[in-house]
């Protein structure tokens, strides 16, 4: 499998601009982690802020519409459209072999935008607050989940994966549409007449390409349900975010789609359906973007040691020479701690571009720790022969990854010792894991390829 899912793109280096949690990004993402493109996700301040650098007119002039997911090679090709970016990132394996295998792909891919999407927006949006509940509406998207649900599990009853007999771009696309479905609203008796379409998702899901992506993927218990309230609280705030038309004006169309007009009366729920679609980017972004807990660090006193001048040193001056002298002058051993971390099953690290997708799908999951947090990861050694260990640095004296639930998906396949910032040993392996270069004693393989969390 590893060398049907290889890529002509590990020459390049790709950046995905897009908010947190976009399932539309997704895509890429999961398409990159198995063609082995080198994809940065730009997702959180200062690469990437939602509202604000997708309206700058340099923004604009690559990207017109100035809507995310957006990509942009090193080399300068532009793209919009996720379907577009997803093709694009992956291979033979994933588009299809032949003819046929590649439009089966283009048909499930259109499947999930034209017969998923606009019905699975009209049941969740409501429930995640972020859309007015409309009762007609969503019993009628209920039905078409229905319909939706049935031609899959008719589909898969002979088969693993929709096209094919591997994960193709169909079935990234599939289950991806139906992301929040699953975690939000198919609750166990809902699913229960489909038990080839939760096989095959499940079977998706737990990829390790999809996991590097999506983390674990819990199916929902019971079917989430409108709460007022919650729609009520996010309203200001959404506004202020997006700047688009306001729910109320939406709630208003759904009133009026829902009025008995006898034949015009369906074709008026179609069309409101349609606008859901539309505004499912600028939902989902006001959602991601707001902060729905406290700052994990918000007790810590203020600390001299500012973390974003040492990045900027690391990231613009030589490592050895300006960055580590500064990170040693102006370190705080009360304010921040040092952790090395060493990944636990080096046995089940294969080709060397999963390994490191590995670690970058990690990082990702822990975007909004980057305020509060550095890492310097290497890979050693080669494909079926190598280990992954970091020095990572944190605010507060406790592993961070412990102060948030998001933060806990990854920390756990890795063992973490708390390092003396006093000791040679500490100084020897900031210096070497910092500059990605040295004897590394403690770990018997050469350098590969290092990694930095910043």
């Amino acid at each position: 499998n590893h060398v049907q899912y290889g890529s002509t793109h590990l020459c390049f280096q790709y950046t995905l601009y897009t908010y947190p949690e976009n399932w539309r990004a997704f895509k890429a993402q999961i398409a990159a982690q198995y063609s082995g493109a080198r994809l940065k996700v730009a997702s959180s301040a200062p690469a990437f802020t939602f509202g604000q650098t997708n309206r700058t007119p340099a923004f604009l002039n690559n990207f017109p519409l100035g809507k995310v997911p957006a990509f942009q090679g090193d080399d300068g090709f532009c793209l919009f459209e996720s379907n577009a970016i997803a093709h694009y990132l992956s291979n033979e394996a994933l588009r299809g072999s032949s003819p046929q295998a590649q439009s089966q792909v283009i048909q499930w891919v259109s499947f999930a935008d034209s017969e998923i999407i606009p019905p699975a927006s009209a049941w969740v949006f409501p429930t995640l607050g972020i859309m007015q509940f409309n009762k007609q509406a969503t019993e009628q998207a209920k039905e078409e989940i229905k319909k939706v649900l049935s031609v899959l599990n008719q589909h898969l009853n002979t088969r693993t994966f929709l096209v094919g007999e591997r994960v193709s771009l169909a079935d990234i696309s599939v289950a991806c549409s139906m992301l929040w479905l699953y975690k939000q609203v198919l609750e166990p008796s809902f699913r229960q007449p489909y038990p080839n379409v939760t096989r095959w998702f499940q079977t998706c899901v737990n990829q390790p390409q999809f996991k590097a992506v999506l983390g674990e993927v819990k199916l929902c218990e019971k079917m989430a349900q409108f709460d007022p309230k919650k729609f009520a609280d996010m309203q200001p705030k959404k506004d202020t975010a997006t700047k688009k038309d306001t729910p109320p004006k939406k709630e208003k169309a759904a009133k009026e789609a829902s009025k008995p007009q006898e034949k015009k009366e369906k074709k008026k729920e179609e069309k409101k359906a349609a606008p859901a679609v539309e505004e499912m980017d600028e939902c989902e972004a006001a959602l991601a973007s707001e902060p729905k807990a406290k700052d994990p660090f918000a007790h810590l006193p203020k600390s001299p040691f500012v973390l974003d001048e040492f990045k900027r040193k690391y990231s613009n001056e030589d490592t050895l020479t300006v960055a580590v002298p500064h990170f040693w002058e102006h370190f705080d051993k009360e304010g921040y701690s040092i952790w090395y971390g060493e990944y636990k099953y080096p046995e089940e690290l294969t080709m060397t571009f999963m390994s490191c997708n590995l670690i970058m799908g990690m990082f990702q999951r822990l975007d909004k720790l980057r305020k509060n947090g550095f890492a310097s990861v290497i890979l050693f050694g080669g494909n079926n022969d190598s280990s992954i260990s970091g020095i990572w640095v944190f605010r507060g004296q406790d592993l961070a990854f412990t102060l948030s639930d998001d933060w806990q998906i990854d920390y756990e396949s890795y063992s973490w010792r708390k390092l003396d910032p006093d000791t040679e040993e500490t100084k020897t392996m900031v210096k070497e894991y910092f500059a990605w270069e040295g004897e590394f004693k403690h770990v018997g393989k050469p350098f590969n390829t290092g990694k930095c969390f910043k």
